[in-house]
């Protein structure tokens, strides 16, 4: 037997072993399982019979209560344990079909050498509880595995820094019991077992990584003192996979002091949401709260649309409208809105009437003079509290004088015999003379016709955000020189009547619902996010510095972890690179880290190299030494002969099994390129909005709905010089064409864009048809 044989036959003997034991842990676990269960269902049966039901007394209503308090604690914590129980079963069946995918055997001063072996959770021998047969990736020892080489190598441990010395680092890849592949090796992760998984083909869900952790991912993964944790990455670098990992990784080292619920992940859309959700249940964890930020300025206002993904990507400004944009997604700007909320503990607040029966029932003048008559020492929230609390002692003093309007005393003779007996049941019926029936009823029906007045004062409905963001607008020429962002104030009326007008429409744009929205929490108070312990955003690159400090201002209580490709910004393409200037306005410098990730995982290092010639900072990009086909720059006549091409292409990759991506710039292009693919009889599922899933085979989908993910295959949809005339595509070029992680081409009705002009002729493959 040759030594690999050797060493495969051993390791092969070991998981044998381990495997037994997992059965053994499954068995047990079966019947613990099965014992709970049929625990809860007994005590579901026998619920009410043992709850002591006693009514006679206020005593003995309060026995009942606690008795059934009792049984209802009972049945949750056999719930709970049938739960738990259930969970550990699908760990256990996990890690029976693939026990781990690493050894590394490590001696500490002084100790025999210790074998250490790495998978998906932890796993502990039946028979000696202390005898860790399987260490969880997440273990502080785990981190040696993608930390370090052969040699001395230090990691952290809950009791302090701990040097150990390292003799083997073994990867073992294992299919259904069986050992297929093993792999010594001195560097952190082996290329052979990052090469295998990188060759395979893209599904439409993400996996986990963690075989695969690359030294500087794992840095991602394990920080816990950044405040900030910035990772720029390029285009498929795994900053995403690294932190859906590190995700997990907080959940398992805070077990018991932090929950899903605490975390928070802003994507690029729903679309990618869809795509990362099996992530963290594979790893054994709930998902965390996921969301888009257009979502979530939506559901703050639910009363006007906002702008949408595709609006936002395909809305042309002119050049002065766009330095109003820029200013107002700026961090000035959100210092501004700030000085200027400042103002309103003196002046300008905007209220409304609070109405009652189409008249006035307590003037905006009046609710003004209470606001400021607090001190001066009360902030903007304080003062509406207590403005509120004042409108209500109002409202009730009102109660006696409107008992006495011809209206209630119509409403009362016009009381049903039904009416009359639900209030009496409610209130009693043991009222007393007819002069105290009238009041009692004359009450009754004021409180329950006051009650939308008392709701609108709650709710502080009587402040006008909607006045109070129109003046601040107006305002902006007299609080800042508008000349040093090079806008008019004629430009900047403009923007004004144009935000105005949409408003009537019932419309608002992402530059100015963060806006709104901000002012409104301002003035009120409020934040919603305090519970939130970690934030993360990806595709940050896609944020404006106001709406990163606006998440700042939700999130106090936050550390955040953004992640993005500044030569991807598609959105924001104006400043992109002066990001970092901004953040450190808003954290503690001391408490940032940046972390970069060059080296491209996704696509061929043809592929890699190709893309890496589109944008100006292209150079730092480094590929993985993953061989493909060069690039195919396809240019063709007509459009029906691009047609014909990418048909053909997409039909070659449906049989093969392969997911193909046709990427068009605009929803529009989208449209017509689906409807003649159809008309020729070629099959391609067409993407229009976030909310769809991706389905296997080929889709035509926007550049902008692409983000994030990957494909087999990826066709770019008429990247000819007519259609990305200028330079200021080039970012957008290059999201198109990091997609693709074997394949790519881009057909070219006529004249190829200049974007690719820069591109060396040996790095691709021109086809004239």
């Amino acid at each position: 037997m040759t030594e690999l044989e050797n060493i495969k036959e051993y390791e092969q003997k070991h998981l044998n072993f381990v495997r037994e034991k997992i059965g053994k842990a499954k068995e047990k676990l079966t019947k613990t399982i099965a014992k709970a269960k049929a625990g809860q269902k007994d005590l579901e049966k026998d619920f009410y019979n043992d709850v002591r039901v006693k009514t006679s007394t206020y005593e003995g209503i309060m026995e009942t209560g606690v008795s059934v308090r009792q049984q209802q604690q009972m049945l949750m914590q056999k719930e709970n344990r049938w739960q738990t129980a259930t969970r550990d079963m699908e760990t256990l069946d996990k890690l029976d079909k693939n026990s781990y995918f690493a050894r590394v055997d490590v001696q500490e001063d002084g100790n025999q050498t210790e074998k250490i072996y790495i998978g998906l959770a932890s796993f502990t021998n039946p028979d000696h509880p202390d005898d860790y047969l399987i260490y969880d990736w997440r273990a502080p020892i785990s981190s040696v595995y993608y930390d370090s080489g052969i040699g001395k190598m230090t990691y952290d441990a809950p009791m302090g820094k701990q040097t150990v010395d390292v003799s083997l680092k073994r990867e073992i890849q294992i299919k259904d019991g069986i050992v297929e592949n093993v792999l010594d090796t001195d560097e952190a992760i082996g290329d052979p077992v990052l090469l295998e998984n990188l060759s395979h083909q893209s599904a439409t869900k993400m996996k986990s990584i963690v075989a695969t952790i690359q030294q500087e991912q794992n840095a991602i993964i394990r920080d816990t003192s950044s405040d900030l944790l910035f990772v720029q990455g390029v285009a498929g670098s795994g900053k995403t996979a690294a932190v859906l990992q590190r995700v997990a990784y907080l959940l398992y080292r805070y077990r018991g002091n932090l929950n899903p619920g605490q975390l928070i992940l802003f994507s690029p859309n729903q679309l990618f949401n869809d795509y990362i959700n099996q992530v963290l249940p594979e790893l054994g964890e709930q998902n965390m709260v996921q969301m888009t930020y257009y979502q979530f300025m939506s559901c703050r206002v639910p009363h006007l649309q906002v702008e949408t993904l595709q609006e936002r990507f395909e809305e042309a400004l002119d050049p002065k409208q766009q330095n109003v944009t820029t200013f107002k997604s700026s961090l000035a700007f959100y210092d501004l809105v700030n000085r200027y909320a400042k103002t309103l503990n003196q002046s300008h607040i905007q209220f409304k009437n609070i109405m009652f029966k189409g008249q006035v029932f307590i003037s905006k003048e009046k609710i003004k003079e209470i606001y400021y008559s607090f001190n001066d020492n009360y902030t903007l929230r304080t003062r509406l509290e207590s403005t509120k609390d004042a409108l209500v002692k109002i409202l009730n003093g009102h109660i006696s004088s409107e008992m006495k309007q011809r209206w209630v005393e119509e409403t009362i003779e016009g009381l049903s015999k039904e009416q009359l007996k639900l209030l009496y049941s409610k209130y009693g019926d043991k009222i007393g003379d007819s002069d105290k029936e009238y009041n009692f009823l004359a009450k009754r029906i004021v409180k329950q016709a006051l009650r939308p007045v008392l709701i609108q004062i709650k709710k502080q409905r009587f402040f006008s955000i909607n006045r109070q963001f129109a003046h601040f607008l107006k305002t902006v020429p007299q609080l800042v020189d508008l000349s040093k962002y090079q806008i008019t104030e004629a430009d900047w009326q403009k923007s004004v009547d144009n935000t105005i007008e949409r408003f009537k429409a019932g419309q608002i744009s992402m530059a100015d619902v963060s806006i709104y929205l901000a002012l409104f929490d301002l003035v009120t108070g409020k934040r919603p996010g305090l519970e939130m312990k970690y934030l993360f955003v990806d595709e940050v690159q896609d944020y404006t510095p106001f709406q990163l400090a606006y998440l700042k201002w939700n999130y106090p209580r936050a550390k955040f972890t953004l992640l993005g490709d500044l030569n991807q910004a598609i959105f924001t393409r104006q400043n992109s690179h002066t990001v970092m200037d901004d953040l450190k306005k808003l954290f503690d410098p001391a408490k940032i880290r940046v972390i970069k990730l060059l080296k491209s995982y996704r696509s061929t290092m043809e592929i890699t190299d190709f893309s890496k010639y589109l944008i100006p900072d292209g150079k730092e990009i480094e590929a993985f030494a993953r061989k493909g086909p060069k690039p195919v720059l396809a240019e063709v006549p007509t459009e029906i002969a691009a047609i014909d091409l990418v048909g053909k292409t997409v039909t070659k990759n449906n049989e093969a099994n392969e997911s193909t991506a046709i990427i068009c710039k605009t929803l529009a292009e989208c449209r017509e390129v689906a409807q003649q693919l159809k008309a020729k009889a070629f099959t391609a599922t067409l993407i229009q909005t976030e909310n769809q899933r991706l389905v296997k085979g080929a889709i035509v989908v926007p550049a902008y709905l692409a983000k994030g993910l990957e494909f087999d295959d990826v066709i770019m949809w008429n990247g000819s010089a007519e259609n990305y005339p200028t330079a200021a595509d080039d970012k957008l070029v290059y999201t198109i064409c990091t997609r693709a992680m074997h394949n790519l081409a881009i057909v070219s009705i006529g004249k190829p864009s200049p974007i690719f002009a820069n591109e060396p002729k040996d790095q691709y493959e021109l086809v004239k048809g």
